[in-house]
């Protein structure tokens, strides 16, 4: 398994809601989480931000039109905030999307859903343990870059259930 290193940046985190500004959180230097996008003047925010890939979480709404004017890669994988149990697949094409872009000196990737407090922390820390992190770490710095992030307990099984049949599948 390849291990990427993730360097801790200074938390520099917009509230969100103000007019202008998007709603990210910066959790590494080359990792983001936030809330949704929803206009072209946002996603162009995500552009300037220095974003070159999205993982888009949520159902109500394709980034994909919006970000293509930017050069940006999004992947869409639309799931439902519903606190059910997620399969692997979501974990995986978005794990794997990540990985690939991570690969790229210089890129940035942003994962966001609606609000950005189940969705995209849970992909998040799908990705940042299939790096290598412990979950509890992932958890916890998280939660530090974005204090709104809410890790459910199905969410969180659902990632521990996605890494031991991936760790399973390397064996």
């Amino acid at each position: 398994m390849k291990l990427s290193v993730f360097y801790l940046p200074k938390r520099v985190t917009r509230p969100p809601g103000r007019a202008g500004c998007m709603d990210m959180s910066w959790v590494t230097d080359r990792l983001a989480v936030g809330g949704g996008i929803w206009s072209e003047p946002k996603m162009a925010e995500v552009a300037r931000a220095g974003v070159t890939h999205i993982v888009n979480m949520q159902i109500e709404f394709d980034d994909a039109p919006l970000a293509a004017l930017h050069g940006i890669e999004v992947l869409w994988v639309p799931v439902d905030d519903d606190f059910h149990p997620k399969p692997p697949e979501v974990f995986e094409r978005g794990v794997d999307f990540a990985a690939t872009a991570l690969e790229r000196p210089g890129s940035k990737l942003f994962v966001h859903c609606a609000a950005g407090v189940h969705r995209a922390p849970m992909m998040a820390l799908a990705i940042l343990g299939a790096q290598g992190w412990g979950l509890g770490k992932a958890m916890e710095t998280i939660q530090a870059s974005r204090p709104v992030a809410d890790f459910a307990d199905v969410y969180v099984s659902s990632v521990e259930s996605f890494l031991r049949s991936r760790l399973a599948e390397t064996k």
